[in-house]
């Protein structure tokens, strides 16, 4: 597991599984936050106590360039059901 992902303050597989409500995408984690991949919607979740709050009136839209900021800084994205079930699928 790389350094950036062991320090993610939740599970891996819930990180790879949870998307954004709005917009249905890969959330990436970064400056201690969840933001949508879309352009479009700009959302960011806040986590507390290690416990990502999805809720839509809980978000905050962020401004164009705060987004890009967030897309362009350290942190993974979430990888989706395939990552998981191939995380958790048996060695032959």
């Amino acid at each position: 597991m790389s350094e950036v992902l062991s320090k993610l303050p939740f599970d891996q597989d819930l990180f790879d599984l949870l998307v954004c409500p709005q917009a249905r995408v890969p959330l990436k984690y970064t400056g201690g936050r969840l933001v949508s991949t879309d352009a479009a919607t700009r959302r960011s979740y806040r986590v507390d106590d290690g416990i990502p709050v999805m809720l839509m009136e809980e978000s905050t839209v962020l401004d164009e360039t705060a987004w890009k900021a967030a897309m362009a800084g350290d942190g993974p994205v979430g990888g989706g059901v395939a990552v998981v079930q191939a995380r958790h699928r048996p060695s032959a």
